[in-house]
């Protein structure tokens, strides 16, 4: 039987007006301030936040429900928010000192990111010099942080590392202009020789492998006692099935009264659209359970402090693709017939067939890469270092 979810019926009351301001969110190519500022009452962004600075540290399956729910209304907003929001997981395993920054004056502060390592970095005495053109930094324009990432050289081995830079020391080029998940706000940070102490650098690895220098101070947490990347990506998933379960949805309100402009004959009673309408709603029905599954365990692990061995992480990993993959089919498989009138910019379906395709064009979804790493795991390869 499934868990009652608080936040998700609390998010449920919202919705309507997030949706209604998805044209808004377009114009103004970010999230609007009225939908940041709903989601902030509700507590959402305090998801993954430590108990120890007010958060709620609630659980994956809890949040990416909300995440699913939210894409429904506006993938754009849960696109830039749900980033935001895991960061947070991110922040909780680097040191008190660097967490006392962020959240000490302030437990609403969040974080957006940039972490192809693109920027370039000079050693200096406790810490490093950082330089960069950060790009594809969704939801920047709310963010009081941004995480980046870089390959930092550690005797004589390129070690990629994050590091963390406060909203004072960066600033925002206007550049987003795209033709999916344009209310996302991805825009570029630009950094230009700001110091970045010690205690705010941190290498990937260890935050995968419970070796990260936070890993003490919660020793009672359910979701810190994991590695990071699951929680980091788990929100493109759960958009991709959002988007796909409302396409769904709006398939069938527009079908139902649908008439053929040259015949008048009724649309739904005519055998491909029955059969379309099916097999979408099979594969996202499909998709929802093998990601939920995916969810639960992903719980389970952080609640044993267990961190999983190399085949679960590519089967997590890949899982994920693979269900966006599922919920694009669907959502191309309706779109192909909702007919030209569904071309028009303010009209809902063509937007979540742009929203639903951007899902699967993030580096961490794209699933040719995907099935060469649980292809590579299932036949005893060694993992190649140019798979992400």
């Amino acid at each position: 039987m499934k868990q009652a979810n608080p936040m998700l019926e609390k998010l449920t009351e919202i919705l309507p007006a997030i949706r209604a301001n998805a044209s808004k969110a377009e114009e103004l190519r970010k999230i609007p301030q009225e939908n940041v500022d709903m989601l902030h009452a509700l507590g959402l962004n305090r998801a993954f936040l430590p108990k120890a600075y007010g958060g709620l540290e609630i659980s994956l399956p809890e949040f990416t429900e909300c995440i699913a729910a939210l894409a429904g209304a506006c993938c754009s907003t849960a696109w830039a928010y749900s980033l935001l929001c895991t960061h947070n997981h991110q922040m909780a395993m680097f040191s008190k000192q660097a967490q006392d920054e962020f959240w000490g004056e302030n437990p609403d502060a969040v974080a957006s990111s940039s972490i192809a390592p693109f920027g370039k970095y000079e050693e200096t005495e406790g810490g490093i010099i950082f330089t960069g053109d950060m790009k594809w930094s969704s939801g920047v324009d709310y963010a009081d942080w941004i995480i980046v990432g870089l390959n930092r050289m550690v005797n004589d081995e390129k070690v990629y590392s994050f590091a963390v830079i406060p909203r004072s020391d960066f600033t925002i080029i206007d550049d987003w202009y795209a033709v999916g998940m344009q209310g996302s706000g991805t825009k570029t940070a630009s950094i230009k020789g700001v110091f970045v102490p010690e205690h705010r650098i941190q290498a990937a690895k260890d935050m995968m492998e419970g070796r990260h220098v936070g890993r003490e101070l919660y020793p009672d947490s359910k979701i810190y006692h994991t590695p990071y990347r699951p929680y980091f990506a788990c929100g493109f998933a759960a958009m991709s099935l959002g988007v796909a379960e409302r396409m769904i949805e709006s398939y069938k309100e527009l079908t139902k009264n649908r008439v053929r402009a040259y015949t008048g004959a009724q649309v739904k009673a005519s055998i491909p659209p029955i059969l379309r309408v099916a097999e979408s709603y099979q594969q996202v029905a499909a998709a929802r359970a093998y990601l939920e599954k995916t969810w639960q365990e992903h719980k389970e692990y952080g609640e044993r402090h267990e961190y999983p061995d190399s085949y679960t992480l590519a089967h997590w990993r890949t899982n994920q693709a693979y269900a966006i993959k599922m919920c694009v089919q669907a959502v191309n498989r309706l779109w192909e017939v909702m007919g030209a009138s569904n071309w028009y910019q303010d009209r809902e379906a063509q937007r979540l067939w742009r929203e639903s395709n951007m899902t699967a064009a993030h580096a961490y979804t794209d699933y040719d890469v995907c099935a060469q790493i649980i292809g590579r795991e299932l036949l005893g390869l060694d993992p190649d270092p140019a798979l992400l």
